[in-house]
């Protein structure tokens, strides 16, 4: 189906960018039932939204002119949640309308704003723009509203969730009120169909969104890997698939620094993109990727809206998106235009649970699979460069010229051997990651194979590694780590024993050879793996089972020398100053409170047994006290003797 004619200037730039059927978005934009009506617009990520706006809002602008006349006060406002939509649209904007003469200006935060203000000065027929920075110049008087026809509001949903609610507001009113409003959003939630109905004059809602079917052009995986392996990972997949352009997306900014230093290291071109970077180094990253000079970003989801990137066929999740929105979002950035793509979430164990369930929310269907091994990304290597030196091209005598006279000096297979040994110097080393599927398919043994009991096998050798309970070692990781640093399987590995400041684990002879030659490479992350001595067999504290009681003996069941001899209190109890009363059962009832033990009588106490002594009766002056103290063998001697002179 060709596109319906919209407008000859705007026709004539659609087939010179190769367009030739609409998407479905477009088809209902240019329909009859939305002609000069409001709309309110839900379609997925990379479905042609700008061009369809464009479309619908060109007869409101020219009406039946071809061209606009002087630039003056704007005539149409598109407003973008972020820096890097807005200027995509821009672009977009700039190249469909280039035969009207359109002079199409951009007001984003982090650019000079006094520059800003220059170029509305001179006038504008379009301005697109972020809400924050377009109500600073509504506010400043620099930006003029009164002669607006139509307002586009791009990702709408997304506006909403950055808190831009007052400012959308504040521009709305300051636009004329018979102007007309396109709102776009991916999602029409609750908040979007409030803002319609308040903004909106009969709108004509438009779903261009396929419920039941996702986007058919992006093919989703799901790899299981291990906790420490993401960095691992990421390489593997981007080796393994090799895609002109990839993006990978992590959630925190520190994660889009750590990762994008990890793949320079090893050797990718790439850029990163994060919140934290000025808008000139956010400009270069993606102009880096649009040229060629860059094949990988690392991002952050500011760059999961609005960015159509060429050649961008892999999308990776090296962190899991926060929720359903926030994977389809992502995804979306490959896939675009009728291309292919695919889209890639690294899942760790602790994590499937969450991915399946919000695959399932999003109706999508992932594939399951363990990372690229090196094995196969070595033979894909080999594939492919086999297809790209055997492929049919047409060369200059010169060329041909120069291969009779290399032919002359070498032989053709170290020719071959060259040119092989130049393609792969620009390709990054695969890596050795950690599959538990591949393991376990790994150890089935065969029917003839032995079976080694490391209980009671003697034929190991002893390794420790730097790590122990200080820095909470555990089998479940420390396993996979082992097997990986040391190319082994869990098959090779024997009893496991961990310290406070290290764990010492057994290696069957039969790979300790492989071991050892594995281990010397460059430590990691500062782990590190040595051969040392068998450790000390722990101490039993405690005897066996089997020789335990299975219950608490009663006394009198227990060995003669093990009960402790009964010493019976002498005296009867006499030199208690208490006597036991009868008990309740053997007299009469004691009254409530009755303690069952009564005093003893009170005898006399020997005279001199205190320190002090009565005075005699009679008048005593004001606070004397009723008792004298005694004299004793010190009375009157100093208390500390004194030092002899001298």
């Amino acid at each position: 189906m060709p596109f319906p004619p919209c407008h000859p200037s705007l026709d004539h730039a659609l087939a010179g960018r190769g367009y030739e059927t609409p998407t479905p978005v477009q088809s209902a934009v240019l329909g009859q039932e939305a002609a000069g009506r409001d709309l309110l617009v839900s379609a997925q990520t990379g479905s042609g939204k700008t061009v369809a706006f464009g479309l619908a809002a060109a007869p409101t602008l020219l009406g039946e002119a071809e061209r606009f006349d002087k630039a003056d006060a704007p005539l149409a406002l598109v407003i973008a949640p972020t820096r890097e939509l807005a200027l995509q649209v821009a672009t977009e904007l700039t190249w469909l309308y280039a035969e009207t003469g359109a002079r199409v200006v951009t007001c984003v935060g982090g650019m000079d704003a006094r520059k800003e203000a220059r170029t509305l000065n001179f006038g504008a027929h379009i301005v697109v723009g972020t809400p924050g920075r377009l109500r600073d110049h509504i506010e400043r008087g620099n930006l003029d509203l009164t002669a607006i026809r139509a307002v586009v509001l791009d990702e709408a949903d997304e506006m909403l969730d950055m808190g831009f609610k007052e400012d959308l507001e504040f521009i709305l009113e300051t636009t004329p009120a018979e102007r007309r409003t396109l709102m776009f959003s991916a999602t029409l939630a609750r908040e979007i169909v409030t803002l319609a109905r308040t903004y909106q004059r009969d709108a004509l809602r438009i779903d261009a969104t396929s419920k039941d079917t996702p986007h058919g052009d992006i093919e989703y995986r799901a790899m299981r890997i291990a906790p420490t392996d993401m960095e691992r990972a990421v390489v593997n997949v981007l080796r393994y698939f090799e895609s002109p352009g990839a993006i990978v997306f992590c959630n925190t900014r520190e994660a889009v620094n750590h990762l994008h230093a990890a793949l320079r290291e090893r050797g990718f071109s790439v850029v990163g993109l994060s919140g934290e970077l000025s808008q000139r180094e956010r400009s270069d990253a993606l102009q880096a990727l649009r040229d060629g000079h860059a094949r990988v970003c690392v991002a952050t989801d500011v760059a999961a809206r609005g960015l159509d990137l060429p050649d961008l066929g892999l999308v990776i999740h090296a962190q899991t998106p926060i929720n359903q929105a926030g994977l389809l979002h992502r995804s979306g950035r490959t896939g675009r235009a009728g291309k292919k793509g695919v889209s890639v979430l690294l899942v760790s164990y602790a994590r499937r649970r969450k991915v399946e369930r919000m695959l399932a929310e999003a109706r999508l269907d992932a594939v399951w699979s363990g990372p690229p091994s090196a094995e196969e990304i070595r033979e894909k290597d080999r594939a492919r460069l086999l297809d790209g030196l055997t492929a049919v091209e047409q060369f200059s005598d010169e060329e041909t010229a120069l291969a009779r006279d290399l032919l002359a000096r070498r032989p053709a297979e170290e020719i071959a051997a060259l040119l092989i040994r130049a393609r792969k110097a620009g390709m990054p080393e695969p890596e050795e990651v950690y599959d538990d599927e591949r393991m376990k398919r790994d150890q089935v043994r065969t029917k003839d194979e032995p079976f080694i009991d490391f209980a009671r096998d003697a034929d190991c050798d002893w390794f420790r590694i730097n790590l122990g309970r200080e820095k909470n070692a555990d089998p479940k990781w420390l396993l996979p780590l082992i097997c990986r640093l040391g190319h082994v399987t869990k098959r090779d590995i024997g009893a496991i024993r961990i310290f406070e400041r290290d764990t010492k684990f057994e290696i069957t002879r039969s790979a300790v050879e492989r071991f050892t030659q594995a281990i010397q490479a460059p430590a990691e992350d500062g782990v590190k793996i040595e051969p040392t001595v068998a450790p000390a067999p722990r101490e039993r504290t405690a005897p066996p089972r089997g020789n335990r009681p299975p219950f608490k003996m009663r006394r009198d069941d227990k060995p003669e020398g093990d009960r402790k001899p009964f010493k019976p209190r002498d005296g009867g109890g006499e030199d208690r100053p208490w006597s036991k009363k009868p008990r309740r059962d053997d007299g009469p009832a004691r009254a409530d409170g009755d303690k069952p033990w009564s005093k003893g009588p009170r005898g006399p106490k020997p005279d001199g047994d205190k320190p002090w002594a009565k005075k005699a009766p009679g008048p005593k002056a004001a606070g004397d006290k009723p008792w004298v103290k005694k004299a004793g063998p010190n009375k009157g001697k100093p208390k500390f003797k004194a030092k002899k002179q001298g």
